[in-house]
């Protein structure tokens, strides 16, 4: 895909995810100093919203060659300076050392996951003790009535999700909502025991 499609797909990504995304990076809750990331950061706004808090290195993995190629791009003083780090991956098997992280934030990609339990695992293994996951889905019933969904979108129960979410040893878990209605955005705020 020529970088001019590349650049319109990251803008029309960022200006529909762009609330959700704000509002799960207020909700991790951490420092400046933090290590954080955004997996499967697609049109790259949270990458944004990441860099624009200022404080540690910010690491971004994405499975779509085509967005990482455009956020190498649209990032590259960022990561000439250091401040970002991205990485081709799939949330089963990430490309993170075990511990490596305070918080994770991932919107809109678990649809995307056919092993959730695997790919929960791995979120609670790069986390440290005591780190944050914020999840964001949408509502799956209300997802369930658009009709792209039918392609290739795995829409799982709220109930279901959290039960795998605690089942990857997440002790605390949240369900907070983004938006008015049944529409309203599910930000599930995760945290790992402090050991």
């Amino acid at each position: 895909m020529p970088l001019v499609d590349r650049a319109l797909a990251g803008r029309v990504l960022n200006r529909g995810n762009r609330s959700v995304v704000v509002a799960a990076v207020a909700a991790i809750e951490c420092g400046p100093a933090a290590d954080i990331a955004d997996i499967g950061f697609g049109g790259g706004v949270g990458l944004d919203v990441l860099l624009d808090r200022g404080g540690a290195a910010v690491h971004g993995v994405e499975m779509s060659e085509t967005m990482l190629a455009d956020a190498r791009h649209r990032f590259a003083d960022a990561i000439s300076r250091g401040r970002l780090r991205l990485y081709a991956g799939r949330m089963e098997r990430l490309p993170l050392d075990d511990s490596a992280l305070d918080a994770i934030i991932s919107t809109n990609t678990v649809y995307f996951v056919p092993d959730l339990a695997a790919a929960l695992a791995e979120l609670a293994r790069v986390l440290r003790p005591g780190g944050r996951l914020v999840l964001g889905v949408g509502d799956p019933e209300q997802m369930t009535k658009m009709p792209f969904t039918r392609h290739g979108f795995r829409l799982r129960p709220i109930d279901e999700l959290i039960s795998a979410i605690r089942a990857a040893g997440f002790d605390q878990i949240e369900d907070r909502r983004v938006g008015n209605g049944r529409r309203a955005f599910h930000l599930l705020v995760c945290d790992l025991p402090v050991i």
